[in-house]
């Protein structure tokens, strides 16, 4: 079809992006409070009025189009203006990992090339150590901008005297106006807006880029899926630097409904914050769950409304999933996605109150479509492990400067996840185990979440871990670590339950017993195997 006037005018309209679907909700509700952090909180009308000044200054500072912004700095609610303020100008916010050591941090920034480095007062000085590293041979010319009491001045001179200039992509300086700026916005749904680092555990960190399409996709999905109301509570205690608290963060922008910003896990705050409001979707994270429901059961708290709970069913002791579901009178949800998928493609499952899951098998999100792939793509039949292969509207745009990665990852324009599933007869999936992480032992593949999920059956068990151990005869063999919740849990009890239901090249040969605060995690929970194999010659039999 030859592209005509009327083609472009269309193809225009239907441009909304994250600041425009935000800016939308501010018009209708300029009064209703868009955000709370501690004695903090900002109405929609003020949070898109610091955002807006926010990206003339940024302006200012030569961020343009396209242009990086690394971040460093635990939750606080100057994060999301920042996001609003990249996505007005079409800038990208590339979301940096505070826990990781300044080499570790250096690298990440370097992979990125930022204009400018955006950094709370708690990271300031550490900031100075990073960008020395970050610089390396290669200038990396980078001016901190850092909040506080000067970036409270820089926000406050932001509109005088500032006429609509290239510092200032069509800005419209009466904040409190009802007309729209007839100002074509330069961003298109397709440009990046976020850039997070996906924390694999081998390797060096890769930068995922996610556009305004995709943010804006998620937060349709998680609103079909979950039936979470536009304006529903969302609490941000995970870090802003990973995908379930942005994504959720910015859906709730987006939808009219109020972000409740909390410095990490706090589980007295989460009480109270459960006690008061009426939440969509409350993330838990592995090994965080049991707490949370034990200062519950201690302070005898009673949800106000909670309409799902939960991440990463997989990894969480099945008691613990019943315990947390009746407490808070909300389900459980069983999904599988990534920082690269967001929910998809298994979001369609939920497991209901006071259930105890024997399997986790779950569903797949009408929002994607997926294939079970064998190493050299082609499709594997209904009972075989498949690598799961996915596309859809709420993928990301690849990872930032890997061409050969992306190439690969992403061949016959399906994204291969990685994961390995099986599809049941009824069409439900059950989840192996990731690709890379195989146990080879004799010759035939182990995955170790199938010898976790049947410990994990023994309500003694707080946490397991199962990585490879080397053998002279079998090459390698699983061994399995373990956080008791009863000490009277042994390591024959333990092996009946394997022996009951696993093959014998299943079956863990040896048994180690640590607490639960012992496992390294990653900041997302999910547990490091490498680290732990590295334990085993050491770790207590």
């Amino acid at each position: 079809m030859r592209a005509t006037d009327a083609d472009a005018l269309v193809y225009r309209a239907a441009r909304s992006t994250v600041y425009s679907l935000f800016r939308a909700q501010a018009r209708l509700h300029p009064q209703r409070v868009a955000v709370i952090d501690g004695e903090r909180v900002l109405t929609y009308a003020a949070l898109d009025e610091r955002s807006r000044r926010l990206a003339i200054v940024l302006g200012r500072r030569g961020v343009r189009h396209g242009d990086r912004i690394a971040l460093l700095s635990e939750n606080r609610m100057e994060i999301l203006e920042l996001f609003l303020a990249a996505a007005r100008l079409g800038a990208i916010v590339a979301c940096q990992n505070w826990r990781l050591a300044a080499p570790e941090l250096a690298q990440a920034i370097r992979l990125v090339s930022p204009t400018i480095m955006v950094v709370s007062p708690r990271h300031a000085d550490r900031c100075v150590d990073v960008l020395a590293a970050a610089r390396g041979d290669a200038p990396l010319a980078i001016d901190p901008l850092v909040w506080g009491d000067a970036y409270e001045r820089l926000l406050d001179g932001a509109l005088h005297d500032q006429p609509p200039g290239d510092g200032d992509p069509g800005v419209d300086t009466q904040a409190d106006s009802q007309v729209e700026p007839q100002v074509d916005p330069p961003v298109d749904p397709e440009d990046p807006l976020l850039i997070l680092y996906t924390s694999g555990t081998t390797g060096l960190p890769k930068g995922a880029v996610l556009s305004h399409r995709a943010q804006i996709v998620r937060n349709l999905v998680v609103r079909a899926e979950f039936q979470v109301a536009p304006d529903d509570t969302f609490v941000a205690w995970s870090p802003l630097y990973h995908m379930g608290a942005v994504d959720c963060s910015l859906g709730t922008l987006m939808s009219g409904g109020k972000v409740i910003i909390v410095d990490g896990f706090d589980a007295e705050r989460l009480a109270d914050i459960v006690t008061g409001e009426t939440l969509g979707w409350l993330l838990l994270m592995p090994g965080m769950v049991g707490r949370f429901a034990r200062v519950l059961v201690d302070r005898a708290v009673k949800a106000r409304g909670v309409k799902v709970c939960g991440v990463m069913a997989d990894l969480v002791p099945p008691s613990e999933i019943s315990a947390i579901t009746t407490l808070l009178a909300a389900p459980y949800a069983n999904t599988f996605g990534a920082t690269e998928t967001g929910c998809p493609p298994c979001s369609s499952s939920l497991i209901p109150v006071g259930v105890a899951p024997t399997r986790l098998a779950k569903r797949q999100s009408p929002f994607c479509e997926i294939r079970l792939v064998d190493p050299d793509d082609r499709d594997v039949p209904d009972g075989t492990p498949g690598e799961l292969a996915m596309r859809g509207p709420t993928l990301f745009s690849g990872y930032w400067d890997l061409p050969e990665v992306n190439r690969q990852d992403f061949r016959g324009g399906w994204f291969h996840m990685g994961d390995v599933f099986v599809r049941n007869a009824d069409g439900t999936l059950d989840f192996v185990d990731r690709v890379k992480y195989l146990i080879k032992s004799g010759g035939e593949n182990i995955y170790p979440a199938e010898i976790e999920r049947v410990m994990l059956q023994d309500p003694r068990v707080a946490e397991v871990a199962v990585v490879r151990a080397k053998d002279a005869r079998w090459g390698e063999v699983p061994v399995a670590f373990v956080a008791r919740r009863d000490p009277s849990l042994d390591e024959a009890s333990l092996a009946a339950l394997c022996r009951a239901q696993l093959a014998g090249y299943k079956q863990p040969k040896g048994i180690y017993f640590l607490p639960l605060e012992a496992f390294p995690r990653s900041t997302s929970g999910k547990v490091q195997r490498h680290e732990l194999e590295a334990r085993v010659p050491q770790a207590p039999r």
